[in-house]
């Protein structure tokens, strides 16, 4: 279920979707790629701004237990990055997470913007 606040205007205008789509690479490891669709249900542009080139986090859990990370033992460029996302359109944000146990999972999936906040999340098996 998509938790989304534009917190400038105080009304929910930020809808996420997260999916997750579970494949094998040719060299037989499993991958997980993770697809954040972020959209602006409001009728103004919501501009986002970044505190480095990370944009979204994904976490996966294991009943309540997080397994993974996106951004753990990563390093992001330290600069400010800014977006905007008109009315009606859709930001894409992606992350992989390779080689995992078989298993069900949750996943989370967070917007890192400063001035708004939108999460969603999704149970995918392995």
């Amino acid at each position: 279920m998509p938790i989304c606040v534009d917190t400038e205007a105080d009304r929910m205008t930020l809808d996420g979707r997260l999916e997750a789509d579970v494949s094998t690479a040719e060299d037989g490891t499993t991958v997980v790629r993770f697809e954040f669709a972020v959209t602006n249900r409001g009728p103004t542009p919501v501009g986002l701004e970044f505190p480095d080139a990370c944009k979204a986090e994904f976490v996966v859990r294991d009943d309540g237990r997080e397994l993974w990370r996106f951004t753990e033992g990563k390093a992001f460029a330290q600069l400010l990055t800014s977006e905007t996302i008109p009315p009606a359109e859709t930001a894409t944000y992606e992350a992989e997470w390779v080689a995992p146990q078989s298993g069900g999972y949750v996943a989370v999936a967070e917007l890192r913007a400063r001035e708004a906040t939108c999460e969603a999340q999704t149970d995918f098996g392995v």
